[in-house]
């Protein structure tokens, strides 16, 4: 039997809830599958700053880079507030990040038909259908450029630098996700005013030479950000720089409903990428059992795709579908029948079946 491992960063507050939801799911569909998961726990985070004194062990980090997949839930809390910023909880997810060489951060939104009335745009709106998946540069543009401050303070910058390598290799990835989707890419930027967007429209274009299958389309930033609420049907695949997309994604989980229910895969230079909810470790609900899973199950059907295992990924959307169409709703999804965390990730798994 084949065996995959998969190192889980369950991290702090609701994440290890979520985790241990996903990992049932995911040891059903390998189950279905004839294959086996060696899951291999690891610290990150505020737990791993509790036990080792740094948010990112070298333990962990060998761990990943030796794994098939990474499932993370999430980092932070007021716990670790006051700690220096060196040693953050965050600084924990940006080191994986870098030390695996994670460039692609893709974030699907998807409407559930069941669950529209939890969105806040119009009927008709969502009526034609909700089904884009922002591709965001991860690791260059502004938030990586030099930074720093002058006149004592008083004057402050942050430089948005891009370089060809860089927009090319993500604009590739858009462009063989659409080949898999609708055809279509949205290449977001601000051409019109900035040096940086201008570069990456030129080699967003060039790399469209290889694609003549797939249509591309150009749209300036602050057009995207109300197009998106005005009729994200025309949108397919959205293709932004580090900032852009940060913001972007954002917008688009809040067209869902509910942040509970959108994963995001950052895929990069190791065969490991990185899977996890978009929502924060919620310290509040903490230890509850009332935390949504399915954001972090669907992250889990992200890791399966990217593993090669195809048709188990569909049979768990398929599985999280029909947890929703039967009217299972946990807290955040408003009214329906009224199930935790543990329970809800049991359903989707016996779903499965």
């Amino acid at each position: 039997m084949e065996t995959k491992k998969i190192t889980v960063l369950a991290g702090d507050g609701i994440g290890p809830e979520i985790t241990d939801a996903a990992i049932n799911v995911l040891e059903r569909a390998a189950e279905k599958a004839g294959v086996k998961f060696a899951f291999d726990r690891r610290k990150i985070g505020g737990c791993a700053i509790d036990e080792f004194g740094v948010p990112l062990p070298d333990e962990t980090v060998t761990s990943c880079k030796a794994s098939d997949g990474v499932l993370l839930g999430a980092v932070g809390g007021p716990k670790w507030d006051a700690l220096p910023a060196d040693i953050r909880p965050e600084k924990g997810l940006l080191g994986i990040r870098k030390a695996l060489g994670l460039f692609a951060n893709l974030r699907p939104a998807v409407i559930y038909p069941e669950l529209s009335a939890a969105s806040p745009l119009k009927k008709e709106v969502l009526d034609r259908g909700v089904n884009v998946m922002v591709v965001r540069e991860l690791i260059g543009g502004i938030y990586f450029g030099p930074r720093g401050d002058t006149n004592g303070g008083k004057t402050a910058y942050d430089t948005e630098i891009y370089s060809e390598d860089e927009v090319r290799r993500i604009a590739k990835v858009a462009f063989d996700l659409a080949r898999g989707r609708r055809g279509k890419v949205t290449s977001v930027d601000k051409a019109n005013v900035l040096m940086s967007s201008r570069l990456w429209r030129r080699v967003v274009e060039e790399v469209h030479e290889s694609y003549p299958d797939v249509e591309l389309g150009h749209m300036y930033v602050d057009n995207a950000a109300m197009q998106l609420v005005r009729d994200p049907s025309q949108f397919d695949v959205l293709l932004c720089p580090n900032m852009f997309g940060d913001i972007l994604s954002d917008e688009a989980s809040q067209i869902t409903g509910s942040i509970g229910l959108l994963p995001s895969s950052s895929l990069g230079t190791e065969k490991a990428g990185l899977f996890e909810p978009i929502h924060g470790s919620a310290p509040d609900i903490a230890g509850k059992d009332v935390a949504n899973p399915i954001a972090t199950i669907l992250a889990a059907a992200m890791l399966l795709d990217n593993i090669g295992m195809e048709s188990s990924a569909r049979a768990v959307e398929r599985a999280v579908a029909k947890f929703i169409a039967d009217g299972w709703r946990t807290p955040d999804l408003g009214e329906g029948k009224r199930v935790g965390c543990r329970e809800a990730g049991r359903i989707i798994a016996d779903n499965l079946a």
